[in-house]
């Protein structure tokens, strides 16, 4: 069977939701077109995403297309779910990226073809809405070949722009590709220089050839609402776009992009399956540990609708049961393929969910929980002393969501105080500690010695072992370890630690005391709980004496505004604490470039109309890290048990191990 596993993207309001409705009726998988205005889609299936208009998960939907089985995912458009975004790139065989007539190519339209491009995902480029008013052809195009890429070949042209009349008349097409395609092939180039006349079919293969490989864009106008030029796209989609590979006779590889809860409240999981196939009641390890479950049930996307089948092989995607600690990103079976990756900058922002009257707070810390297993990035951190919970974001609208989710699925209500940012730390310096077995204060029988050193930008966090592995139990290594990792999630500032060394200097511990006939004598051997104790005072310690630096994230940005305002903006952009880059005037149009905080970002976008007569255009998105010189150290409060006040830890900890 022929499979093809096509993403739909865009930014919010192109018209994504509309063309994959579309592309159903066109299938024969609906009767009717789903309405996004009369909450009708098939793909929208959410109380939210319904009353907003907007995708917030993504959904999978099939439909055969002359032999070829499409599994179809709408992706959110609005920035504040690219996360979910970011989980479906890794399953794609290629995408469809829609740019509305209208609007031409916006903030998230840029983002996303930089993405697609990075990923090497064969993409066909729709553009929507040639019906609606203002609709343009020509200028979108050159918008389009400058702020995305050159390499788009126009399939056709679009008449009666603006009008219910609207039409996309197919040619030249691959006539027109010459010069795109003869930059990637030698033989093309040669009859491109000497003006040779190249076969249709010849331009056609050439054509169909480099947009597998990401290298050609072919370019199609049309209306999702009157369905105008969707034939022809469908056509493209079957004619340019590579079909899903993998060998069903491999060894089992899979990736899991999706969770969800059912009726029951079990765990259900989407992957795509790469290589092999996959039965019920097998037995498969996924993730990076040695977790492993068996699958319960399997159901598959076939003809707009899902079916329980007895097993799935590559290239398919299906909905897996059975599978109780399964995460979104986890490989399935024992040959993974690379490593799962970042595609887009973590959230920057945090909130403080407040309980309305009848929440109770450990129902919204389950609650919040289930919903960190559908998007791992909220990142639920609870403060026991204070008892409260906060939750990362990517925007105010994720708020939203959050808590008309929240109402919706858990009958609990909510607020939230202020978004605030979300700093990170990185040593300054080099700091050693060390604590001996039962010594000097030390209540615990562990001996351990780390030296903290700071590392490149982007390295993450690396732990090295001066001392044998044979010195002692590997189990108590192993927590020293987890303890590290886990301590550093709060540094002297209470922010993350990342981009450091820790190497662990001295081991020592209390061998299994016995004696004949007797059981094992806890209060005179070590325990894995006593090196969990000591190493976060260790780390700390040493933390401190190399002392830390925060860092706030900052976004790069654009502007693009007339060419008589930036006297306007640069004094409001100094204010921000902006960073200014570079200055070009390209006609009427001035564009400034440079970075801002991101605590800033939504300040800018809200008072750029003001300082450019309403046209003024925004696009930010995270860069990179930079200290903060400007104000009063930002602070986070502790969750843990403060290893920075050493009486106040050991109370709390040694009361937990005790008790």
């Amino acid at each position: 069977m022929h499979l093809l596993n096509l993403g739909i993207l865009a930014h919010v309001d192109a018209g994504k939701t509309s063309l994959t409705e579309r592309l159903l009726h066109t299938a024969g998988v609906t009767d009717e077109v789903g309405s996004v205005d009369a909450g009708t889609t098939r793909t929208d299936t959410l109380a939210l995403e319904r009353q907003r208009g907007i995708t917030i998960k993504s959904a999978v939907v099939s439909f055969p297309l002359d032999g070829v089985t499409v599994n179809l995912i709408d992706t959110p458009g609005h920035p504040d779910f690219i996360a979910e975004v970011e989980r479906v790139l890794g399953v794609l065989d290629g995408a469809v990226l829609v740019v509305s007539a209208v609007e031409g190519v916006q903030a998230q339209t840029r983002v996303l073809m930089r993405t697609l491009h990075r990923l090497r995902i064969p993409t066909v480029i729709f553009v929507n809405k040639i019906d609606r008013r203002g609709a343009r052809d020509e200028d979108v195009l050159r918008e389009m070949a400058r702020r995305l890429t050159p390499a788009l070949v126009p399939m056709g042209t679009a008449t009666g722009l603006g009008t219910r009349t609207a039409r996309f008349v197919p040619g030249p097409g691959p006539a027109a590709a010459l010069d795109v395609l003869a930059e990637h092939d030698d033989r093309l180039l040669a009859a491109y220089v000497e003006g040779a006349a190249v076969p249709p079919g010849r331009l056609r293969s050439a054509l169909a050839e480099h947009t597998r490989q990401a290298l050609a864009h072919p370019v199609y106008f049309g209306s999702a609402v009157t369905g105008a030029g969707v034939s022809e796209l469908v056509t493209g989609i079957r004619e340019f776009l590579p079909g899903a590979g993998g060998d069903p006779e491999g060894p089992l590889s899979g990736s899991v992009f999706k969770v969800e809860r059912g009726p029951a409240g079990e765990k259900v999981a989407y992957a795509r399956i790469f290589s092999g196939t996959l039965r019920t009641r097998d037995r498969i390890p996924f993730g990076d540990g040695p977790e492993d479950g068996k699958v319960t049930a399997i159901g598959v996307f076939e003809d707009g609708t899902e079916v329980r089948r007895d097993s799935v092989g590559a290239g398919r995607i299906a909905r897996l049961w059975g599978l109780g600690g399964i995460r979104i990103g986890d490989r399935l079976g024992a040959v993974r393929r690379t490593a799962y990756e970042r595609h887009f900058a973590p959230p920057t922002l945090e909130t403080v969910v407040v309980p309305g009257p009848g929440t109770d707070r450990r129902s919204l810390h389950l609650a919040l929980t289930r919903l960190a297993e559908q998007d791992p990035l909220i990142d639920v951190r609870h403060d026991e002393v204070r008892g409260e919970t906060s939750v990362s974001l990517y925007g105010e609208v994720q708020k939203e969501v959050v808590q008309a989710t929240l109402a919706d699925e858990f009958g609990l209500g909510v607020t939230f105080r202020e978004t605030t940012t979300i700093c990170v730390e990185r040593p300054v310096g080099t700091g050693a500690a060390v604590e001996f077995n039962k010594k000097d204060a030390n209540p615990f029988l562990a001996t351990v010695g780390l030296r903290v050193e700071a590392a490149p930008a982007g390295s993450g966090v690396g732990f090295r072992l001066e001392v044998e592995l044979g010195s002692m139990p590997y189990a108590f290594f192993k927590a020293v370890e987890d303890s590290v990792r886990e301590t550093l999630g709060q540094g002297l500032h209470g922010w993350q630690v990342t981009d450091c060394t820790v190497t662990m200097t001295h081991s020592g511990y209390s061998p299994r005391q016995s004696h004949a006939h007797q059981g094992f004598d806890k209060s005179m051997s070590s325990t894995g709980a006593d090196f969990r104790g000591l190493t976060p005072l260790v780390l700390i310690e040493a933390l401190r004496r190399a002392g830390s630096r925060v860092y706030e994230p900052m976004h790069r940005f654009r502007i693009e505004a007339p060419a008589d305002t930036p006297g306007a903006l640069l004094p409001v952009l100094a204010r921000l604490g902006a960073v200014p880059g570079t200055t070009a005037t390209q006609g009427a149009v001035c564009v400034l470039e440079g970075a801002i905080p991101a605590a800033r970002v939504h300040e800018l976008g809200q008072r750029l109309p003001g300082l450019t007569r309403g046209e003024g255009e925004l696009e930010s998105a995270f860069d990179h890290y930079a200290p903060v010189t400007r104000g009063t150290l930002p602070e986070r409060p502790r969750t843990d048990h403060n290893p920075l006040d050493r009486k106040e830890y050991l109370l709390n900890v040694t009361h937990r191990v005790s008790g």
